[in-house]
């Protein structure tokens, strides 16, 4: 249970935290323009996503719902196989809280509710438009944020091991 107990505390936060910030948004966001904070920098704005993440929309909710369902059942696997490498199940953690959170809005509304909407600077890239950020919620940071951390993680920071442990030979000195 010690390498279970953070994993499961992290993906209740994430879930429990999605899921009140989603009904504040319903409750306070619903016929509402707008809430602009610091110009229009950061805005509160209730978006009802039936795509995916980052604006796809390669099927219908039900496609995102079954996928999603999935693709938790693996992560669920690979993190309890992977409970005790922290740097590991943490962000996983993160990941699966975050695919809950979302889960439960597509079973609940057939959708997501987003209403965190940023403002970036202008993004010009081969025909490709972009003025503001897609409108997120908290679990698709939790999403985002932890799979940028794995990235980083394995590129930069993860050793890798050697193919073959025959030929290393203890170095310390018995004297």
């Amino acid at each position: 249970m010690k390498n279970t107990a953070w994993p499961i505390i992290i993906i209740a936060l994430v879930v429990l935290s999605d899921q009140a910030t989603k009904l504040w948004a319903l409750s306070a966001l619903t016929n509402q323009p707008p809430a602009e904070f610091f110009g229009n920098l950061l805005a509160f704005t209730l978006v009802f996503n039936q795509g995916g993440a980052l604006g796809t929309s390669f099927g219908s909710s039900t496609y995102y719902l079954v996928s999603g369902l999935l693709i938790l059942a693996f992560l669920l696997y690979y993190l309890y196989h992977h409970r005790q490498y922290p740097v590991y199940s943490w962000p996983l953690s993160f990941v699966a809280g975050g695919a809950i959170g979302n889960l439960i809005d597509r079973i609940r509304f057939g959708y997501v509710v987003d209403f965190i909407d940023v403002d970036i600077p202008d993004i010009n890239l081969f025909g490709f438009h972009l003025e503001r950020w897609w409108t997120f919620n908290i679990a698709d940071a939790a999403i985002s944020c932890s799979i940028v951390f794995l990235i980083i993680h394995l590129l930069f920071f993860h050793k890798r091991q050697p193919a073959s442990n025959e030929n290393t030979s203890d170095t310390s000195d018995s004297n």
